[in-house]
């Protein structure tokens, strides 16, 4: 399927890629990318009611904030596998099904809470996945940016994680208005190194069911903006039609 040519949704922009070890010098308007599966985890939390996610860079901030808050939940992984502590790995598939209306999240990953920690100069910061990727282009625009950085946070020893690229290429496909083959995002998806543990029938704990999810492409219609509030960076669902989808605590924009 190829998505055809639309109107840019906003002007010029200076479109430019970083990894986990760039991405510190990223400013403007910064997009943290990760499909497999940090923020496709994240948006199927908040599709179950999750009022906000903190995210994290370690495993003892996570404990710690879930110790600091009884009412929070922890969900992460080391190395893709769950941790000891937390409530949720980084499974979508765990959060079907769930209802976790008003509930508060705190999130560590390998590498996409990672982009997000460390982008640090941002002046507007979103987190995306294949699954609110329209979303996140349509949010854009309000932010009127000049120029726009996309973190790649998957990686391995051979080269950048093409799950990302191609979620990149897709992102980058909408702001410029340009078709895209979307049936080739999705084979560049299954083709990538991270996907292949989702097909091995000897690695039970990475879900084939995930691997779909993670490429149900435009499921749905919020971008997930990071502001800073107090010392982390909160992540919250937002309508690229309407304000903060569970209200606003006022909290500056991750500087």
């Amino acid at each position: 399927m190829v998505t055809g040519a639309t109107r840019k949704p906003f002007g010029e922009v200076n479109i430019n890629r970083a990894t986990l070890k760039t991405c510190a010098e990223a400013t403007g308007t910064v997009v943290v990318i990760d499909v497999l599966r940090a923020f496709t985890t994240a948006a199927f939390a908040f599709d179950a009611g999750a009022e906000a996610i903190t995210l994290v860079g370690t495993v003892e901030e996570a404990l710690e904030l879930r110790e600091a808050h009884p009412d929070w939940a922890a969900m992460g992984e080391e190395d893709g596998l769950p941790l000891e502590g937390f409530d949720f790995g980084n499974s979508p598939a765990a959060f079907v099904g769930q209802d976790l209306t008003g509930r508060r999240l705190v999130q560590r990953t390998s590498s996409g809470t990672q982009g997000v920690v460390r982008s640090e100069q941002a002046e507007h910061l979103l987190a995306t996945s294949l699954c609110c990727a329209r979303a996140t282009v349509a949010y854009l625009p309000r932010l009127r940016p000049e120029s726009l950085t996309m973190v790649i946070t998957g990686s391995h020893a051979g080269g950048l994680g093409d799950e990302d690229q191609a979620c990149a290429d897709y992102l980058e496909g909408l702001i410029r208005g340009a078709p895209v083959d979307l049936g080739r995002i999705e084979d560049r998806v299954r083709a990538a190194r991270a996907a292949q543990k989702f097909t091995d029938t000897e690695r039970p704990e990475f879900s084939p069911v995930d691997l779909e999810y993670a490429l149900d492409i435009d499921r749905f219609g919020f971008a997930m903006v990071v502001r800073q509030e107090g010392e982390h960076g909160v992540m919250r669902p937002i309508s690229p039609c309407r304000g903060w989808e569970h209200g606003s605590p006022g909290g500056s924009v991750k500087q």
